[in-house]
């Protein structure tokens, strides 16, 4: 059965635009809005872009209760099956959790995706404002009694180095409406879910030979740049590294959003062909944007070494 466009706006956020479609996935207790800024990039540029809404987000933290790490992913699954109708060509990609879940796509359909975008990829909560006996955890959420009543929550910075952003998303997040900002924290049960999710995609990530961008930020403060690295280093096709500078974990949202979307963008069109770029160019909203994006400059890709420098030191102060 064909899915309408109106159908699709039920299942999340959709931004219409040409034949080459774009498929955003938010973060464990996250919302499709924190994706909202890039889709309208991307948008610009052509591109029709779908963030769906994982099941069990936006309403109640109960209701979240209630959901596997395979339910989130059956709702990337059926986003993507019926998005497949009004696209001729899909990228995927996501943010932190959302980011996996997009690796775990393309793992189940290969072939199917034409190129990934990553953004803020968590495989370890290993951030520099991440306790450092946060290794533990694991042990802790497989405990009978403590296991099923630990809920982390999200402190200071929230992901966002921005401060006049960080306060207003803040507000939103303890407001008590979860469709504003996402949850203010993560039950175990979910974060344990997380984590057998990740297991699973680490292991098949040389299953990954689509090109892939990954973009992090150095200074992330829920999961190190460590993470896009380890990814960079297993999968199988070729791959783009971008660190920025001036950024936390939710980058998508935070001082160099614009960066994000550019870079993405012109990392989706370098995929295309002549022809499908040709297509693509009539749905741009100024005439002449696709080649300017392609004639800029490219983001010059820093050694692991260079990355990793001082992020230990950084971490230790906690």
């Amino acid at each position: 059965m064909t899915i309408s466009i109106d159908q699709l706006k039920t299942m999340g956020l959709l931004w219409p635009g040409g034949l080459v479609g774009v498929i955003l996935v938010h973060g464990l207790t996250g919302t499709p809005t924190e994706l909202s800024g890039i889709a309208k990039d991307l948008n610009a540029y052509g591109f029709t872009v779908f963030c769906p809404l994982l099941a069990g987000h936006c309403v109640s933290e109960a209701e979240l209760l209630q959901t596997t790490w395979a339910d989130w992913s059956k709702s990337v699954e059926e986003a993507f099956f019926a998005f497949s109708e009004h696209a001729d060509v899909i990228f995927a990609g996501g943010i932190s959790a959302g980011a996996v879940l997009s690796l775990r796509l393309a793992q189940t359909f290969p072939g199917r995706i034409r190129a990934l975008s990553l953004y803020s990829t968590t495989l370890w909560w290993d951030g520099w404002s991440i306790p450092r006996l946060s290794f533990l955890l694991p042990l802790v959420l497989r405990l009978p009694y403590i296991g099923k009543r630990y809920r982390f929550e999200e402190a200071w910075p929230y992901g966002i180095k921005n401060k006049r952003l960080r306060e207003r998303v803040h507000a939103q997040m303890i407001s008590g409406d979860p469709a504003a900002a996402g949850f203010a924290g993560t039950p175990g049960r979910s974060l344990r879910e997380l984590w057998r999710l990740v297991d699973l995609v680490k292991v098949n990530l040389p299953q990954i030979k689509i090109p892939t961008l990954l973009v992090h930020a150095r200074d992330d403060d829920i999961a190190s740049i460590r993470n896009a690295i380890y990814i960079k280093e297993h999968i199988s096709g070729p791959s783009r590294l971008i660190a920025l500078e001036d950024s936390y974990h939710m980058i998508t949202i935070d001082q160099e959003r614009r960066q994000v979307g550019m870079e993405t963008a012109r990392y989706f069109v370098e995929q295309l062909s002549r022809q499908e770029k040709e297509k693509l160019a009539q749905y741009e909203r100024k005439p002449g944007q696709l080649q300017t994006l392609l004639e800029a400059a490219e983001y010059r890709e820093r050694p692991p070494q260079e990355l990793l420098q001082g992020l230990s030191k950084r971490r230790n102060w906690l």
